[in-house]
């Protein structure tokens, strides 16, 4: 993929750190992290929603193979998904909260709309 950010990790680390925070976004609805990372996971989590809106076995399948826990998967499929049913695309938001005390890195909340 010629857009994706590297994050300073490998492909395997950079992909694990990925499918957590979709895990982590989709199970509790908003994760707060910085603005490149955020960036990075809204369109792996928008995709994960769209698989939910077809709910087929396949979709089911691709999206146990990308999200960590299989309860989220279900939440997916049950509840999160029939919200956006007649929603085309954009379920997230980002919103910028300022830097981090630690090192400056520019914050973000990723949210479900």
């Amino acid at each position: 993929m010629p857009g994706t950010r590297k994050l300073g990790r490998t492909t395997d680390q950079r992909m694990a750190m990925l499918r957590q925070q979709v895990t982590a976004l989709l199970e509790s609805g908003r994760i707060e992290t910085t603005v490149t990372r955020a960036k990075e996971v809204r369109p792996l989590a928008e995709k994960m929603i769209t698989l939910g809106k077809t709910n087929t076995l396949a979709s089911r399948r691709q999206a146990l193979a990308f999200i960590t826990k299989e309860d989220v998967v279900t939440k997916v499929f049950k509840e999160i998904a029939p919200s956006y049913a007649e929603r085309s695309g954009g379920y997230t938001r980002i919103t910028r909260i300022g830097p981090r005390r630690g090192d400056a890195a520019e914050m973000a909340v990723i949210e479900l709309v």
